[in-house]
């Protein structure tokens, strides 16, 4: 395949990890982001794009997502993945970790296979397990009876099958083998994040120190922050190796909460995630989410036996928007919180996660209301601009 043709963008507010440009000029040799000089014979074949009015910033990444487009990365073929995927990409998801959910371990091994070999292939970022190893007390919109505790026997299991694609566990550390399993997978290089528990502030602690360090869904399915027994969310906050996953859609965390959160964490330790569902990008309707029935009205997914909150129906470009214009966020905070942050986690920020020469050309330009515009994944568009282009 002929690489991507030189692009040059020019015109918009670049969002740099120095900070934003105004009419700033972002180059694009092939896959990835050049210099301000052509590269040897490229002389003369540039696409100019004018992008006045609007921003450029880097493509999303997205930690924590188990579908879209109708489409479950927990259960659905090749292609129904391959859906939720682009379905994802439109929005600004240029890099996603497929998140699955409590099942059977002989099937979560099985998807493991199916999803390492996305991985292989450059369509995944890899693999996150939520689920089966979390607490009963704080499930959410998991299977109770397909719950088990976090046996380090059966964790290494998931990483095996998953032939170096694992890049998360969500586990509730406090159940029996979850401090061994946090250690396990620290000396695997898989994340182990703290999520679904019932843990108390010094068992929070202890997982923290036995190398824990992403909160999974920051304030959702864990015990509430309390003044006598401050619980896993002060742990957690409080802690400088440890990175908060946040859903920013308006149902999962009141503003104030995400305020919280970046003023107690820092907008370093901050992820912006979806948590997404089938239904993201897709339409209200009834959905499976693992083997329990779930409705989306309004775009809000809730279990139909219990009520509780299913995943999210989020797209990162509608975090984006929200923490821009309902949170009154700086835009570079932002942008760490949907790029920098997670591909550091992903050990990816070599490649991706800011706009800098070398790295991979995956941008989002959105206009002056955050809305998506175009999306560049690999130096190709994904969605083009509407705008004239000049060779």
């Amino acid at each position: 395949m002929a690489a991507p043709a030189r692009k040059v963008l020019t015109g918009a507010r670049v969002v740099l990890p120095s900070g934003t440009v105004d009419d700033g000029e972002v180059v694009i040799d092939g896959a990835h982001i050049g210099g301000s000089a052509p590269s040897a014979g490229q002389e003369g074949e540039a696409e100019r794009w004018d992008l006045s009015g609007h921003w450029i910033v880097p493509g999303f990444v997205d930690l924590h997502n188990h579908g879209g487009g109708g489409a479950s990365f927990t259960s659905g073929t090749v292609d129904d993945v391959l859906t939720g995927i682009a379905t994802h990409r439109a929005h600004g998801t240029t890099t996603l970790v497929a998140s699955t959910v409590t099942g059977e371990m002989d099937f979560l091994t099985a998807r493991a296979g199916l999803l390492s070999e996305l991985t292989e292939q450059g369509d995944l970022a890899g693999i996150h397990f939520e689920g089966p190893f979390i607490s009963p007390c704080r499930k959410g919109a998991h299977s109770e009876a397909l719950l088990r505790d976090p046996h380090p026997a059966d964790v290494a299991a998931l990483l095996d099958a998953s032939r170096g694609a694992a890049r998360m566990v969500t586990l509730a550390t406090e159940l029996p083998g979850g401090l061994d399993s946090v250690r396990l997978l620290a000396d695997r290089g898989v994340i182990a994040a703290v999520g679904h528990t019932d843990a108390t502030y010094e068992q929070t602690v202890e997982a923290i120190d036995a190398g824990a360090t992403v909160a999974t869904h920051l304030f959702n399915a864990m015990p509430p922050l309390g003044h006598r027994a401050p619980g896993p969310i002060a742990a957690l906050l409080e802690d400088e190796r440890v990175t908060v996953e946040l859903i920013n859609d308006g149902t999962h965390l009141h503003p104030a909460a995400l305020e919280l959160a970046f003023h107690r964490a820092g907008a370093d330790r901050v992820a912006f995630i979806t948590d997404a569902m089938d239904a993201a990008g897709f339409g209200d309707g009834r959905y499976l989410l693992g083997p329990l029935e779930v409705d989306v009205v309004d775009g809000v997914a809730r279990l139909v036996e219990g009520g509780s909150i299913a995943g999210s129906t989020l797209t990162l470009d509608r975090a984006f928007r929200r923490a821009a214009l309902v949170d009154k966020l700086p835009v570079d905070q932002i942008v760490r919180a949907l790029s920098a942050n997670p591909a550091r986690l992903l050990g990816l920020d070599h490649r991706i996660g800011s706009l800098e020469p070398g790295k991979d050309a995956d941008l989002v330009v959105l206009d002056e209301g955050f809305e998506v515009k175009g999306v560049l994944r690999h130096g190709d568009w994904v969605v083009a601009p509407q705008v004239a282009a000049a060779a």
